[in-house]
């Protein structure tokens, strides 16, 4: 048999693996997760819980439902529980697309936005942030789409859109608008609550960032309950397992970590900044707990050198409207240091 590409699925013949760096021990800034470290009421949970591993979770993970309820204000219905937030978005998609219907995806946003509007059939319609990376609301409603998505606050930019913006869109887009609010704890800004008032609205929301639990892989999503049970219907039963989901119920339920850590990121991303720009960097604005920047030199120059010396570090350079740009997470004051020290050395060799 010749395995070729043309034995996948057509629209998955061009997708490239994800990216998985080789790791040597390196401060990891690269993939924005909680620099304080894993969440303390998780490790807890963790630490004093048995499970029966011969037992099925809940089918639909309705204990965190329940919590994510009293969180927000809202009802459990509301609420669909997963894998991670990228089965949210898989979910949503197989939810309310059909085989070659097109969505909205922004640029720059997410990069596996198109993945998953691709691999479950459909047309990826990329429409440009202006200039100051905000959302073209009038450029996103006219498109022919059943499916619109934008992350606030967007990754790889850092910034919030405009809620007014978001709000038009919702009024008159004729389809499913998606915020997906990943790195929302660190806003002012969210639409988690407000749910309710949206016919088309659907928010996503993860534990990998804030609440320091990438490694469980537990994400959420929240609408109407019209909308929550249609999605619910399609989900997978028992895609979270009861581990992680105990776990995540457990960080709900004890928010000071949380606080801790948005002080954190709000207190040391001014500084960071300010040392970034002083290497000769572009910032971008963040609303978030990572910062956007123009380097100084050649963009792979700098990842490079940056992995050589112990720091990794996103690259964005060779990416549409993010040129020679790279992302780095915020840090703790003690890694802010290494890497803008790390980041001189490489800028200087390189000159």
């Amino acid at each position: 048999m010749n395995l070729t590409n043309e034995i996948m699925r057509e629209t998955t013949r061009n997708f490239e693996v994800y990216y998985n760096p080789k790791l040597n021990g390196e401060i990891r800034l690269d993939t924005n997760t909680n620099v304080l470290g894993s969440n303390p009421a998780a490790e807890k949970y963790l630490a004093e819980n048995r499970w029966d591993l011969n037992g099925y979770p809940n089918t639909y993970s309705n204990g965190l439902r329940e919590a994510l309820g009293e969180l927000y204000g809202l009802d459990k219905d509301n609420f669909i529980a997963g894998n991670g937030s990228d089965e949210m978005l898989d979910v949503t998609f197989k939810t309310f697309t059909n085989w070659g219907d097109n969505s909205v995806v922004p640029v720059p946003s997410y990069t596996l936005y198109d993945y998953f509007v691709e691999m479950n059939g459909g047309k990826a319609h990329e429409v440009d942030l202006t200039e100051d990376f905000q959302l073209d609301v009038d450029e996103i409603v006219k498109q022919d789409a059943k499916v619109a998505i934008m992350p606030s606050p967007n990754n790889p930019t850092g910034n919030c859109f405009r809620q007014k913006d978001i709000e038009e869109i919702l009024s008159r887009f004729n389809g499913i608008v998606v915020v997906d609010e990943a790195y929302a704890e660190y806003a002012d800004d969210a639409m988690i609550r407000r749910v309710d008032e949206f016919d088309n609205l659907v928010v996503l929301r993860t534990f990998s960032k804030a609440y320091a639990m990438a490694a469980l892989r537990v994400g959420y999503a929240a609408a109407n309950r019209k909308l929550a049970d249609m999605m619910m219907r399609v989900k997978i039963p028992y895609s979270l397992n009861m581990v992680s989901e105990g776990a995540a119920i457990a960080a709900v339920k004890d928010q000071d970590f949380i606080r801790r850590s948005v002080e954190m990121v709000r207190e040391q991303r001014p500084k960071l900044d300010a040392g970034l720009r002083k290497l000769g960097f572009e910032t971008f604005p963040s609303d978030s707990n990572f910062i956007l920047a123009r380097a100084p030199i050649d963009h792979k120059e700098l990842v490079q050198g940056l992995k050589e010396r112990g720091v990794l570090i996103r690259d964005f350079g060779a990416k549409r409207r993010t040129e020679n740009c790279v992302r780095t997470t915020v840090g703790t004051a003690e890694l802010n240091a290494i890497l803008l020290e790390k980041a001189e050395e490489v800028i200087s060799g390189c000159r």
